[in-house]
């Protein structure tokens, strides 16, 4: 009994120590920014020691990208919960449409996006593990797009994957413009060009007769 408990056991304090990590990361990369902040800070905010970080993680790049796989799984599944709501092709394109409005002005969450993006850019490996992220995990869960366009009758102008990125694109750097100087582009200004962006997006193409 006692052997077989304490793989268990073992299993649950890891999975508790790894999300107190990621909790902390979330938190110090928010503050100090990805490349100035420190693993020592990170594992101390979750009250651990540097050695329980390398038992966990192999470097701050790999603790992004599992704070990077729960942001984005966490907004897929509150995106998919809100979308099964309702029925109607309509309803469903409404509720992804509300949905990308309301993170439109996640300063949290933009500073960090922009700022490994560009770490990533600048570093091959880090370059090519995002990417590799993205196409495993981000497309193909964008295919509700095309679904509720097709229903419609409808297509989208680009693939799914190009279409939501780009939603989630443009609201990153809206949100930053906003943070730079709220005076020039205040918060309505930003939900009402990323309404009419998400708009010309959905529905301006109708979609081709295969007549």
């Amino acid at each position: 009994m006692n052997k077989t408990a304490t793989p268990s056991r073992q299993q649950g304090r890891t999975e508790i120590t790894r999300a107190r990590l990621i909790q902390s990361a979330e938190k110090v990369f928010a503050r100090d920014g990805f490349e100035a902040a420190k693993l020592e800070q990170i594992a101390a905010d979750a009250g651990y020691t540097r050695g329980a970080f390398y038992a966990n993680f192999d470097s701050k790049e790999d603790l992004f990208f599992a704070l990077l796989e729960k942001e984005i799984g966490s907004r897929i599944a509150n995106l998919e919960k809100e979308m099964d709501k309702v029925r109607e092709p309509e309803a469903k394109l409404k509720a992804m449409r509300n949905f990308f409005l309301s993170k439109a002005l996640d300063r949290r969450w933009c500073l960090l996006a922009l700022e490994f993006k560009l770490f990533a850019v600048r570093h091959p490996e880090v370059k090519q593990r995002l990417a590799a992220m993205h196409r495993r995990f981000v497309g193909p869960r964008v295919g509700f797009l095309e679904e509720v366009m097709s229903a419609m009758g409808r297509e989208l102008p680009a693939s799914a994957y190009a279409t939501g990125v780009s939603m989630a694109a443009l609201g990153n750097m809206l949100a930053l413009e906003h943070m730079l100087d709220p005076a020039m582009m205040p918060e309505g200004d930003v939900r009402g060009i990323m309404s009419n962006f998400i708009d010309s997006l959905t529905s301006a193409h109708k979609k081709k007769s295969t007549k």
